[in-house]
């Protein structure tokens, strides 16, 4: 499943992202992945929600990404959520076609039974419109 928190740069993506992770974990039977491009969220985060800095690892490009997070879930068997801060920097794809990526993740989560939950800073009308049903926050 796919769920999609999105607006523009500044907004405050990033808290409700925050929020709903320490939120899930509450009431979650499996386990929490989040992914940023720093360590700087580690302290809002629950410490059941294992926080990932990307960037110190060599993932270059869209493709890398996708190999980094099937890694993530092939070595989790309870993952239950990911929460992907700052999508379109981490995946490599700023200002390129989202429907791609995003229907990928869609299969990746419908096979492992993940959740996952993204902020992407842009606004409704550059969601693809079979797509916009996964908005869950709109800032």
């Amino acid at each position: 499943m796919i769920q999609l928190i999105i607006g523009e740069k500044g907004k405050g993506k990033t808290k409700i992202l925050l929020d709903r992770a320490n939120a899930e974990i509450k009431n979650a039977s499996g386990n929490f992945v989040y992914l940023d491009k720093s360590s700087q969220h580690m302290y809002e985060l629950n410490n059941k929600v294992r926080l990932i800095d990307v960037t110190t690892f060599p993932v270059r490009g869209y493709d890398a990404f996708i190999g980094f997070i099937c890694g993530i879930i092939s070595q989790d068997h309870d993952l239950e959520q990911m929460y992907l801060d700052s999508f379109l920097k981490l995946s490599g794809l700023e200002g390129q076609d989202l429907k791609p990526a995003l229907s990928l993740l869609e299969q990746i989560g419908k096979k492992y039974e993940v959740t996952f939950v993204i902020s992407i800073s842009v606004t409704r009308d550059q969601i693809p419109e079979s797509m916009r049903e996964w908005i869950i926050a709109e800032l």
